[in-house]
């Protein structure tokens, strides 16, 4: 079933949706697919970005660059939740971090670029940080939904033939997925501002524009990195988000978060190492449809034997990180 926003229009889905399937498409070209002006897509993207949290930032494939990602779940004194989450929200290798149970929980996920990162925060930061009581990390085995492929989709305000005509031409042979250290720069700006210009770009690295338009293309097309759409749920009429914790047969595993990818409520899903062996975001409007979808689509699952939900009290970072309100 389709899913629908009570407080967006149609308009705003269609250019939220647009914008996931090109992130960096200018609003002209994103008015000719609409079917509006481009100062209308201008002017309801400034709308979006004030009212709703809308974001467009690149992020880095560590499915696609082979790198770990890891889910944490620490448990915390109440009083501390909030500081430990903060200063994990600071680090840049962590993507999303929620506060849950009560404010003694803190669940997050992060992306270490290299062995000597991970060991820093899993072996060394985190045990030493004051007032944290346990640690469990869940290293992601395969990603079911997710990544390039992202939420916005489930609400069918594109068809395929308009995504299609957003897309960004596919180069022929963009190599394999990798970043370089001469990226960084690059990347620096890309993940503050995914609409960064070219010109914006070329200051920043020092490069040649059309090396700059080259490079870019490379990385998107390569899929090391992915420009993506960060926006508050609740804008969208879905405030209440949790992570469910799931345990289903071996001989199920795959078949459990292949059907995960299909249900509508779910923003994310991966097979992950740990005391269960699948994660997913679940993205709701109320309470009662948490308890209609575990109940219901979740629960009839063939080969699935365990749930836990948590549900989030307050997200801290979801893409980018702003302070929070003391």
């Amino acid at each position: 079933m389709q899913m629908e926003s009570h407080t967006l229009d149609e308009l705003d889905l269609r250019l939220l949706s647009a914008l996931e399937a090109n992130g960096r498409a200018s609003f002209s070209r994103i008015g000719a697919v609409l079917g509006v002006s481009d100062q209308t897509v201008a002017r309801r993207y400034r709308r979006l970005r004030a009212e709703a949290g809308l974001r467009i930032v690149a992020v880095r494939d560590g499915a696609a660059l082979g790198q770990d990602d890891w889910t944490l779940r620490l448990r915390c004194v109440p009083d501390s939740a909030l500081a430990i989450a903060d200063a994990l929200a600071k680090r840049p290798d962590t993507s999303w971090i929620a506060i849950a149970s009560g404010g003694t929980e803190i669940i997050c996920g992060t992306r270490p670029r290299s062995v000597g990162d991970r060991d820093d925060l899993l072996l060394g930061k985190l045990p030493r940080t004051p007032r944290l009581m346990e640690i469990r990390a869940h290293q992601l085995l395969h990603r079911f939904q997710g990544g390039p492929v992202g939420w916005l989709r489930n609400f069918g305000a594109l068809t395929e033939e308009e995504r299609a005509a957003l897309r960004p031409e596919r180069l022929p042979d963009p190599g394999p997925a990798r970043i370089d250290p001469e990226d960084e720069p690059l990347l620096a700006v890309l993940e503050r501002d995914g609409r960064a210009t070219h010109p914006e770009l070329q200051r920043a690295t020092g490069r040649s524009e059309s090396a700059v338009k080259r490079r870019l293309a490379t990385l998107l097309a390569s899929g090391a990195i992915y420009i993506d759409v960060e926006i508050r749920p609740e804008a969208l009429g879905y405030p209440v988000s949790a992570v469910l914790w799931l345990t289903a047969t071996p001989a199920a595993l795959h078949s459990v978060g292949e059907a995960l990818a299909t249900h509508d409520p779910i923003a994310h899903a991966a097979a992950t190492a740990g005391p269960s062996n699948l994660i997913a975001s679940v993205v709701v409007r109320t309470t009662a449809d948490l308890y209609a979808y575990i109940s219901g689509p979740l629960g009839r699952l063939p080969g699935l034997q365990h749930v836990e939900a948590t549900p989030y009290l307050r997200r801290i970072k979801q893409l980018t990180y702003a302070q929070s309100p003391r």
